[in-house]
């Protein structure tokens, strides 16, 4: 029964994937290669220390920072280093892999030997619940949790991640962001501010972002 069912979940796996990757166009090629990098973040990521800075006790946004930097360590260490190793599951584009003659490749990218489960989405989970819990802010939150998706879409898009490695990878960081501000939360004497400042700062440099990748796509 559980081996039946197993095979059967890789197999609306597999299929999930190659629906995702199956569709490509020479603009999406561009931007989700680009939104699935790590540097071209860094912005989004300087404007959500500044608003931790801005509405925070200075104290308190160095814990928060601590507990961000842990929240993404963890997840991010445990999915790579412990995780993986032990599932040891292919990933989609690797050439060991048999399905990878079924994969549209990007720029010859495939990704390290194992996927299961996504750091990428491990580490964009963690931070973006993370912030959901720091502020309750609905259109911070909409925007990191979209920042999130999209983020694991491109992992799929790109033929690197089957979309069983990206929930699983959500489900850490969710486990690691939850795990990490409670202790934030009871080792700071976090209180929320009533009415924080400046928190459409990360979704207006985070926009303007995504939307300089897709001007360059289109060009």
């Amino acid at each position: 029964m559980w081996t039946d069912l197993l095979s059967q979940l890789i197999e609306a796996d597999n299929a999930c994937l190659l629906a995702i990757n199956g569709w490509h166009a020479p603009w999406a090629d561009t931007f989700m290669y680009a939104f699935s990098g790590k540097l071209i973040w860094i912005p989004f990521y300087a404007s959500l220390l500044y608003v931790i800075g801005r509405n925070l006790r200075w104290q308190v946004a160095v814990g928060c920072a601590v507990a961000i930097a842990l929240t993404i360590v963890l997840a991010d260490q445990v999915g790579a280093s412990v995780i993986r190793p032990e599932v040891a599951r292919l990933r989609p584009s690797n050439l060991d892999n048999p399905l990878s003659e079924l994969v549209h490749l990007v720029n010859g990218y495939r990704g390290g030997r194992y996927g299961f489960p996504s750091c990428h989405a491990a580490n964009t989970f963690g931070l973006a619940f993370f912030i959901f819990y720091l502020f309750r802010q609905r259109l911070l939150s909409a925007f990191v949790f979209g920042w999130a998706l999209v983020t694991c879409y491109s992992r799929a898009y790109l033929g690197v991640h089957y979309p069983g490695d990206l929930l699983a990878g959500a489900l850490l960081g969710f486990v690691g962001a939850s795990l990490c501000y409670w202790l934030f939360y009871k080792l700071c004497k976090y209180k929320r501010p009533e009415r924080p400042r400046h928190l459409w700062v990360p979704v207006a440099v985070g926009g303007a972002t995504v939307v300089g990748m897709l001007v360059v796509a289109f060009v």
